[in-house]
């Protein structure tokens, strides 16, 4: 497990912060996050890779690009 920083691309309101909420709040092993509409990212805390995979594919379906720094 690890953190991990991710770019947002198109997250311009906090519609859109909600809508990720949404989707990380699913997971139960996801336990803490920071998201940020200013900087338009996510820091994702202890975050197993395999559950990071399915939670950038869920982002993206939203129609949003995710960048991992």
């Amino acid at each position: 497990m690890k953190n991990v920083e991710l770019s947002i691309k198109k997250m311009e309101c906090e519609g859109c912060v909600n809508r990720i909420k949404r989707v990380l709040d699913s997971y139960n092993n996801i336990s803490d996050y920071q998201i940020s509409l200013k900087n338009s990212n996510i820091i994702l805390f202890n975050i197993d890779h395999k559950i990071l995979q399915e939670v950038i594919k869920k982002i993206e379906d939203l129609g949003f690009e995710v960048i991992k720094k």
